[in-house]
């Protein structure tokens, strides 16, 4: 019987094994389907990283590695190399590896770590033909960054995510031609930073409120025509260009990585795609923690480390002191709010305050986030100067304004100011 096991060694497993650790648990081990720890980082090889927990900038190699370096003499065990296949509702999970084959773990707790996967073609159904050279970002990236090839010469990129974005930096600094970056929103799905040091320092352009109608060529990628779309997303005729490049990057949004949740019977939020989860991370299945991009897709790592953490201190205290108690409040959204994490608060088992995380589903100017109760009595108002979808949000809400609350809701509003009055 392991106290704790945490699937998966990215961020957010390496924080949370070390916070869980950090709160007294001894038995601690993390399962790794790679054959190193670090997850994702290993290959964001651009600075940028660890800007507000470590107050330095880094690389995502230095971040994880600063992580890594705390496992050691921690007796914190790292079984690497290794897939889990299956969790139970009784907290058996079901891994193989090379070199240990097939076995069953029993957990007294389960930490869910496994990040998020980006979306491909299939998932946004791109007409055209089927050549070589269509890639995510996420993959060329790891193809330049980590195993040295280069994907491409004449690039056009669909999506401003903030892979997608880095990647056109990336690519240009290898010596290829981005040629454009393409975005279906009128808006851009990743950090303005980005926007900024990736594309406009690089004189990139950027065309909003466009999509690729067609991929053309036999072997490889010989051209892409790109349309302007109306507001319905459908493309305007006469509006159209063509590209002649040789590859394509998609960087169209990333999936929390839950099938293991879907098949432990762990509620899902159908909007975040990620596990409904308490106010210390606890999933619907007690016992059963969640954290990091499995949970929902975040901006900076600085936020999955700090989310992560008081994840794995919960998870040492369900260990060492017993489950959580208390009858929980849900956290419902209205306006421009599209999601909160968490979605379920239990005040009797909140300290002083506890952090809202939250996108919006469009750019506000000047703004107000309002928290109301049940019978819409307003608990709490944050001013705004502006939020935009690209741009996760939070708030921390004090536990003597959730104590007001009337009926068993909290409603997270978001509006521009005009609204708001």
């Amino acid at each position: 019987m392991v106290d704790l096991i945490v699937i998966g060694g990215g961020p957010a497993g390496l924080a949370a094994a070390l916070a869980a650790h950090e709160q007294g648990l001894s038995d601690i081990l993390i399962i790794e389907r790679d054959r190193e720890l670090g997850g994702i980082l290993n290959q964001c090889i651009h600075n940028g990283f660890g800007l507000h927990y470590f107050k330095e900038e880094l690389t995502g190699p230095e971040y994880a590695g600063r992580f890594i370096e705390k496992l050691e003499g921690s007796g914190i065990r790292v079984q690497l190399d290794t897939m889990v296949l299956d969790i139970t509702p009784e907290r058996e999970v079901h891994v193989v590896s090379r070199e240990k084959g097939y076995e069953v773990l029993q957990a007294k707790t389960v930490l869910l770590s496994m990040g998020c996967r980006e979306r491909t073609r299939g998932a946004i159904a791109i007409p055209g033909a089927r050549p070589a050279g269509i890639y995510t970002a996420g993959a060329a990236q790891r193809y330049a960054n980590m195993e040295g090839y280069m994907v491409g010469r004449r690039v056009v990129i669909l999506g401003s995510g903030d892979i997608g974005l880095i990647m056109a930096r990336r690519m240009t600094l290898e010596g290829a031609k981005v040629l454009a970056c393409v975005e279906l929103m009128p808006y851009s799905g990743g950090l303005n930073r980005n926007i900024v040091q990736c594309l406009q320092d690089y004189d990139i352009p950027l065309y909003l409120s466009h999509t690729i109608i067609d991929i053309r060529g036999r072997e490889r990628v010989e051209q892409v025509v790109v349309a302007k779309v109306d507001e319905n997303r459908r493309p305007v005729p006469g509006t159209e260009m063509t590209f002649d490049c040789d590859t394509i990057l998609l960087s169209v949004g990333l999936i929390p990585e839950n099938e293991l949740s879907k098949r432990a019977g762990i509620i899902l939020d159908r909007r975040t795609n990620g596990a409904v989860v308490y106010e210390n991370m606890e999933t619907s299945l007690p016992g059963v923690f969640a954290c990091g991009n499995v949970v929902h897709v975040h901006d900076l790592v600085d936020f999955v480390t700090a989310e992560s953490q008081r994840a794995g201190a919960a998870a040492a205290r369900h260990v060492l002191e017993g489950p959580a108690k208390g009858e929980a409040i849900d956290v419902k959204t209205g306006g421009a709010a599209s999601y909160t994490v968490p979605q379920k608060l239990r005040p009797e088992n909140i300290g002083k305050t506890v952090d809202i995380f939250f996108r919006v589903n469009r750019i506000l100017g000047e703004s107000a986030i309002r928290v109301e109760d049940e019978a819409g009595n307003l608990l709490a108002r944050y001013p705004r100067e502006r939020m935009a979808p690209g741009e996760m949000e939070h708030f921390l809400l004090p536990k003597v304004l959730l104590e007001k609350a009337q009926g068993r809701s909290i409603t997270v509003i978001a509006e521009e100011n005009e609204a708001v009055k």
